[in-house]
């Protein structure tokens, strides 16, 4: 390794030196000052002419508070000049009180999204500044009977470069501009967006921002960007994003009504699953429970289609009431269904391409999300003068800070020359640190060191980090921490001064179930005791109550799974987390048993047990050909595709939420009992009436 001298300083290095004196010269000044003061005092300001420094100061000022540097500024009423204020209470991290359980927590999240998580850098960074001061916090064995597997569409490589251009562009505030391929019409149009936020849902990643052809707020699925994406302008910032502005609004929405209302439907839910609708769509609508344990649903809709999907995804428990539209066109959907299964199937074109089994294409190098540089300096700033303690001199090896950070030989020596030349003005420094020929990163305090020994603020972007983690890990969280996860996230919250701006807000845990049944069956799996639950069954669409040996916790992309041997059918079981009502950890434990297949970590966790063909139309196609693998494309623009499943009750009602757009081609059994099942629900839609009056079910 070279030392820590002599080498020359590019454009972005003066920048960050810069902001990084300015950041320290205000908080040591403890006053406010002018932009003159900055200019005179601040390293690399003062050689600047007066146009170039207005210049310079106030893009620095937008982008440090970009950063979550909160310098405020106040005019003096006096003078009529702007003064500037940055208070340590509002720069360092104030006091969280994580615990080292929860510290731990976290950290295994990080171990479980390692390589397929996107924000996995600003993660590990976020986490470094949280554990300083902490030795050994970080470094415990990851928790079992727990794994993530993220290699959906949303989790690729491609995506995660897209990502990280988007991450730039919303800092910035810079207007982008980029082709988008719309499933509705099927065509490619060039589209130019004030990107104001992204957002994970659904295992898919979306960028919501203001549409300049529609002038208005709009989604776009990241998958669908193609090709480029370009700044609009060579500005320093095109836009300023609403104040008011939270991605929570467009991430929370149902997906019948992602637009403005145009009615409110009266739905009855059934008692076997009244609590499952209550927990997952209370949001969406009033949910009221009634004496027989059955509830009605009331919820606006803006898309009648994608409400009617929904209805009869749920196999019947949930029955329209009110209004007869949507009565009407429940009724004709499952008409549809009946008649698209009756007698001939539908004419098909011969095949265009063979989506699924083409050539893909070589996966371009992963290009994640890196945390800011600033922010990089920062933490690495206060780790060096924690290396010093209450010392004046402290070292440290240089492998291990390689190894906090991910930087190479290079980016390290490139990291000590710069924290080396950050002052405070009139030549007080904050650090001398040199590296030697064995290593060993020698550092000096100096006369402000201490002050930057602490931590700093995480900025939106660790913060958005961490609150995306605790989404997609959440039962592991749950099971490891002895607080709940809205005590964690209330934290992190204040680790970055308040909210995140186009971040990733939430409230609670994406896994469908709430924390005391993730707790219990963490727990429960990580001690070896039986767990009693209350399951809503895939095949019999009821309650059922089984005692089982809870062996791992499993997530696919956005769904989450239970692996377990159930006692009662003597055998291992797969269970749908946001299908347990409850969970109850009994005192009795269990030996864990040998050669189980459900903990092996490829294991297929859905348990397929067939296959079949099913027709899908045009009208549907182009959506379906992003989901689904094993796809022919036909000419006329419909598809074919190769449905796997484990329960037929499961299949019919897939196909049967279609609304006559699928089409179970082979085999002709399943094909009659398709009937039979629309069938049997166009009865209980017609049967179906209010509370109180007499309902066939």
């Amino acid at each position: 390794m070279a030392g820590s001298s002599g080498r020359g300083m590019s454009h972005d290095a003066d920048k960050l030196i810069r902001q990084l004196s300015l950041v320290a010269y205000i908080m040591a000044e403890k006053r406010p000052i002018t932009a003159r003061d900055a200019k005179n005092a601040v390293e690399g300001y003062y050689d600047m002419s007066d146009e170039a420094f207005a210049r310079r100061f106030y893009a620095d000022r937008a982008e440090l508070l970009a950063l979550g540097v909160p310098i405020t500024s106040n005019r003096d009423e006096f003078t009529g000049e702007e003064l500037y204020t940055l208070t340590r209470e509002n720069y360092f991290l104030p006091p969280l009180h994580l615990t080292d359980r929860e510290l731990a927590a976290l950290n295994t999240s990080l171990f479980l999204l390692e390589g397929q998580f996107a924000y996995a850098a600003p993660l590990r960074l976020a986490l470094q500044n949280l554990a300083l001061g902490r030795p050994g916090v970080l470094e415990g064995s990851p928790a079992i009977g727990v794994s993530l597997d993220l290699s959906g569409g949303g989790h690729s490589p491609e995506i995660a470069a897209r990502l990280a251009k988007l991450e730039g562009a919303i800092s910035k505030q810079k207007t982008i501009v980029f082709p988008y391929f719309a499933v509705s019409t099927g065509k490619e149009k060039t589209r130019t967006v004030d990107p104001y936020g992204l957002y994970f849902s659904d295992s898919h990643w979306y960028l919501v921002g203001h549409d300049h052809d529609r002038n208005a707020i709009r989604n776009f699925r990241v998958s669908r960007i193609r090709g480029d994406m370009r700044f609009h302008t060579r500005k320093e910032r095109d836009f300023r994003r609403p104040a008011e502005f939270d991605p929570a609004d467009y991430r929370d929405r149902a997906p019948w009504a992602l637009d403005d209302p145009v009615g409110e439907a009266v739905l009855h839910v059934a008692p076997s699953a009244a609590w499952l609708v209550d927990r997952l769509y209370n949001k969406h609508g009033e949910v009221t429970t009634h004496e027989d344990r059955s509830a009605t649903f009331e919820t606006a809709y803006s898309d009648i289609d994608r409400l009617v999907e929904w209805i009869l995804g749920l196999g019947g428990q949930v029955l329209p009431l009110e209004p007869a539209e949507v009565v009407d066109a429940v009724t004709a959907a499952l008409e549809e269904v009946r008649a698209a299964h009756t007698g001939d199937m539908p004419a098909m074109s011969p095949p265009k391409r063979i989506v699924g089994d083409a050539a893909a294409p070589a996966a371009r190098p992963a290009n994640p999300v890196a945390p800011e540089r600033f922010a990089v300096l920062q933490a690495l700033l206060a780790d060096l003068l924690e290396t010093c303690g209450t010392d004046q001199a402290g070292s440290i090896p240089a492998s291990v800070l390689q190894e906090r950070y991910l930087i190479d030989d290079e980016e390290m020596v490139e990291q000590i020359n710069l924290l080396n030349l950050v002052n405070f003005g009139g030549g007080c420094y904050a650090v001398y640190a040199e590296l030697d020929e064995e290593g060993v990163v020698h550092v000096q305090k100096e006369l402000y060191g201490e002050d930057f020994r602490r931590p700093a603020r995480l900025s939106p972007l660790e913060a958005k980090a961490i609150l995306m983690a605790l989404d997609l890990v959440g039962p592991q969280i749950a099971g490891q921490t002895n607080s709940t996860l809205a005590s964690v996230r209330e934290k992190i919250e204040i680790a970055c001064g308040g909210g995140v701006p186009g971040g990733q807000p939430s409230t609670t845990v994406g896994v469908g179930a709430p924390e005391d049944v993730i707790g219990e069956i963490s727990r429960a799996i990580e001690r070896h005791h039986l767990v009693r639950i209350r399951y809503l069954s895939r095949t019999s669409n009821e309650i059922t109550e089984r005692v089982i040996e809870p062996y791992r916790l499993r997530g696919v992309n956005s769904d989450w799974y239970l692996e377990a041997y159930d006692t009662g059918a003597e055998g291992e079981r797969t269970f749908r987390i946001d299908r347990i009502e409850s969970a109850e950890r009994l005192k009795d434990g269990f030996a864990p048993r040998d050669g189980l297949t459900n903990i092996a970590e490829q294991r297929d966790v859905t348990g397929k047990k067939g296959s079949v063909s099913i027709w899908f139309s045009p009208a549907v196609a182009l959506r379906e050909v992003e989901e689904r693998k094993d796809t022919s494309l036909l000419r006329d623009g419909a598809i074919l595709a190769t449905v796997t499943y484990d329960s037929e009750r499961w299949l019919q009602d897939e196909v049967i939420k279609y609304r006559g757009h699928a089409v179970l081609v082979e085999p002709a059994a399943l094909r009659a009992r398709v009937v039979r099942r629309a069938t049997e629900m166009l009865k209980e839609v017609r049967a179906a009436k209010r509370p109180g009056s007499a309902r066939r079910r």
